[in-house]
This record gives structure tokens, sequence and C-alpha cells, in this order.
């Protein structure tokens, strides 16, 4: 009879896997845009950043890395936020050095993987958006989030490539006289904006995660 494996293996295992560590998105059909309402304020893009994180291998070689906010403003009212967009060069994503332990592996390599036809296909698509469609208070008695302090929930339309679907989750926002500050860590399944290596179901494909996880810190000045 085959032995139970120790815990400690199996706890190995669901880390290396990237287990459920940070809110799962809510995903739907696009939905309408938020009325932009209140005054505008504007992204500070050196003070704001996107990460992304997945695994390749099965899970055991986790990836993670970043993109640039290119431009984009929040608008508030009343001391509230009440809508806005942002967007994200593709140009800009890059690869952690620091993820890549493999002996024959380079983050650079990686990078122009991403970018290229396989994945998101930056030529083409050079662009990633995100539009605010709704903004909810955070309602701990409805359900739990993985994120610490979590103040609202945020409905979005998030375009990747050529796709548009709208996501919902947890954030945490701190509104002041003079700027805002929106940080969120949720996770997205790739598939459903159409993002998979040469086909759906191709052992290639299946050994990097459809799950991946962004984070993001937007600071908005007026």
């Amino acid at each position: 009879m085959r032995q139970p494996l120790p815990s400690f293996i199996l706890l190995l295992t669901l880390a290396a896997c990237g287990g459920p560590s940070q809110d799962h998105a809510k995903t739907e059909e696009k939905k309408e845009a938020a009325a932009t309402t209140g005054s505008a304020y504007i992204i500070d893009t050196t003070a704001t950043s996107v990460q992304w994180r997945a695994t390749h291998k099965g899970g055991f070689a986790p990836r993670f890395g970043d993109i640039k906010v290119a431009d984009g403003s929040l608008n508030i009212e009343n001391g509230a936020l009440t809508g806005g967009s942002f967007e994200m060069n593709m140009n800009t994503l890059i690869t952690d050095p620091a993820s890549v332990t493999e002996k024959d592996k380079k983050s650079t390599e990686l990078d122009s993987h991403l970018k290229s036809p396989d994945f998101f296909d930056v030529a083409k698509h050079p662009t990633a958006k995100f539009v605010i469609t709704g903004v909810a208070p955070y309602d701990s008695t409805k359900g739990k989030s993985l994120l610490p302090g979590a103040t609202h929930l945020i409905s979005g339309n998030l375009t990747l490539k050529d796709s548009t679907l709208n996501i919902t989750f947890p954030a945490q926002i701190t509104v002041s006289q003079n700027d805002v500050t929106a940080n969120a860590k949720f996770v997205i399944d790739r598939t459903a904006w159409g993002i998979n290596y040469k086909t759906e179901g191709s052992p290639e494909n299946w050994m990097i995660s459809k799950e991946v996880e962004i984070g993001f810190r937007l600071k908005a000045v007026k």
C-alpha cells in the first residue's frame, strides 16, 4: 500500500503550486463604464505600480514581475471614489531576475516570450486597460477577503489583447484632500481572455498556471 506523503511535503507542494493566497476576481461580461462624476485626480505614474505573479513547470517555478502604468485618472466626489481608468504599457512588462532560478534561463528571454504572439502580442496590443464600472463598500459579512483592510469592492472592465471582461475584487481605498490611493491583490484566469500558449489543451499550456495574481498600488493626485 502506498504510504501517504508527509505533511510538510504536501505543504511545500501547495505553496509551490500557488495556493489561494489572494482573492479570486469575479469575472463577467463587459459592462458600461461608471459615469465620471466629481474631480479627476491624475495618476502619479512614478508612485504607481502593477505587479504580476504566475507559475511554470506545474507550479514549481514561480515567475513574477511588473508592468508600468502609462496614464490614467480616478474620479472623486464628496470624498468617495466614483470612477476612473488607467492604461498599462505592455512594452514595459518585465520578469524579475530573482524569479528565474534555472541556469539555462534569463529573465530577458522570458520578457521577449511574454511580449511575443505566444502570449500578449504587444506589437499588436501595446496597452492593457482597466476602466471602473462600479464601486461599492466592502461588506465583510458577505464574504472574507484575503486583502488586509479591504474597504471597497471594485468592478471594472479589464482589456488584455483584444478581449475585455469585467472583474470584481476587494480593494483598500484611501481618499484625502490632495490624493487618493488604491491597493489590491487578486487572481484572474488568463484563459478567460484567450491567453494560451500554443493551444488551450496542449501540454506546454498546461505547464503554465492559468491563475495569474495581479497586484496594484495606485496613487492619484489632485
